[in-house]
């Protein structure tokens, strides 16, 4: 059983998978999507109602996109909403969660998306043998630090990695998603990233285009679906030009018409 760093009330919480978005399924389960709402550095709050519901769209998009092929999707409710330092809490909460899947679900394809502090448990959760693809939007990531262990990322060697960032972000620095990126891209050809030109960190003006980028990646991934034109363009491309790939807007528009 996995051991889990607590910090103060979360001691008496536990992490969970929650309800299908949608409600439930009747079908067969052909690929599960887990999405990781965003947190906070440092906190033994719970975990916040707002940036879970934040995820809902993009889990309804998924599923829609991925209903021919039998795609399941939940937010998953975390313990607490801090990272909470080399406890890294929200990370083992997805950790949990993707074994959660598998005994649920069993062996079908998997795919972690998060956003902002859930981008960097995603990251981090990425290397469990269970997960094929990973989405990271507006990831936070700690700045370099020369007497720390830089963010590790051998763990997202074979799979697919997608980044996608706002220029605006004035809450997750874009520049060091870049460098994250630059540095996935070494040990895993399989990365690309998006930068969502004026947008925030909550990807609102772009909600569009970015919910259908990740769908498009997504049911790639999963899947093996033909990915639209950028996409492929990004994962093909060297650094760094598959790693400030501009996202264009009605980006949305024609993958909904495809």
């Amino acid at each position: 059983m996995a051991h889990y760093a607590l910090v103060g009330p979360s001691e008496t919480r536990r992490p969970r998978l929650g309800r299908p978005v949608g409600g439930s399924r009747s079908s067969a389960v052909g690929g599960v999507v887990l999405l990781l709402p965003d947190g906070e550095p440092m906190s033994a709050r719970r975990a916040s109602a707002r940036a879970h519901a934040a995820l809902l769209p993009l889990g309804r998009a998924l599923v829609r996109a991925g209903r021919a092929e039998g795609l399941a999707a939940h937010v998953v409710r975390y313990r607490g909403r801090g990272w909470n330092g080399a406890d890294a809490e929200l990370a083992a909460d997805a950790s949990w969660a993707v074994a959660e899947a598998v005994r649920r679900y069993g062996d079908v394809p998997l795919c972690l998306v998060g956003h902002g502090m859930g981008a960097r448990a995603a990251l981090r959760a990425g290397g469990h043998e269970a997960v094929g693809a990973v989405v990271a939007l507006a990831p936070w990531l700690p700045e370099d630090d020369v007497a720390a262990e830089p963010e590790p990322v051998r763990q997202l060697v074979g799979r697919r990695v997608l980044i996608a960032h706002g220029t605006n972000d004035a809450r997750t620095d874009p520049e060091l998603s870049f460098r994250f990126a630059a540095r996935a891209k070494k040990a895993n050809r399989d990365t690309c990233r998006f930068e969502v030109h004026s947008d925030g960190h909550a990807l609102r003006q772009y909600a569009a285009e970015v919910q259908a980028l990740t769908a498009d990646f997504v049911l790639g991934a999963l899947f093996a679906r033909p990915v639209a034109r950028p996409v492929a363009d990004a994962l093909a491309a060297p650094p760094p030009l598959g790693l400030r790939m501009p996202l264009a807007a009605g980006f949305g528009d024609s993958y909904r018409r495809s």
